[in-house]
């Protein structure tokens, strides 16, 4: 059955993943193709990060950020230790990233993706190892962290720890779906 209706109960594992040194790989060098740019969101409005947040995320069951307040998240979204990053190609969204720095020496790597339609071009990697040297060149951190779930897209726990995220917990979890999941729809 590639399709399970909204209402279905699904299990999932959420893996914590922890990176303690600074990477040994270097800055990403632009992909080959199509040109792309990488533009940080300034004080970026509510609307903006839930459509790239719902781009990215609606077939791996990303809907928690949907029930958030909009002041908490427009809070959220304009904190200064709190940046959005958008991946742009062919004039219009490709990917995003969300780091927060808000505790203390720590980065999370909150949110990272690709829509569907930017998955297979080579810009995951050039927008992760983006992500992680962005995440430490802030002064002071000492660790970066970053979570993701079996209901995530089905290599981003591998490539996690292909760029030195080390799994440090995990818990299993269930949830209804809100909505209808095609498993179809989701890339080997």
């Amino acid at each position: 059955m590639t399709l399970i209706p909204a209402g279905t109960e699904v299990s999932y594992t959420t893996t914590w993943l922890e990176m303690t040194e600074r990477p040994g790989f270097p800055w990403p060098a632009t992909p080959v193709g199509s040109p792309v740019t990488l533009l940080h969101a300034t004080a970026p409005p509510a609307w903006y990060f839930l459509s790239l947040y719902d781009a990215v995320g609606r077939d791996y069951v990303w809907d928690d950020m949907f029930e958030m307040e909009e002041a908490d998240l427009r809070a959220l979204l304009h904190d200064a230790d709190v940046a959005l990053w958008t991946l742009f190609s062919d004039g219009w969204p490709h990917g995003f990233f969300l780091l927060d720095w808000r505790k203390v020496g720590i980065c999370d790597l909150a949110y990272f993706g690709l829509v569907p339609q930017a998955v297979g071009r080579g810009l995951g990697r050039y927008l992760l190892q983006t992500a992680i040297h962005t995440g430490w060149d802030r002064p002071g951190v000492a660790k970066m962290t970053v979570n993701t779930c079996t209901l995530d897209h089905p290599r981003a726990l591998v490539n996690y720890q292909k760029h030195g995220f080390v799994p440090v917990r995990q818990a299993e979890s269930t949830r209804i779906l809100k909505r209808d999941r095609d498993l179809a729809r989701i890339p080997d």
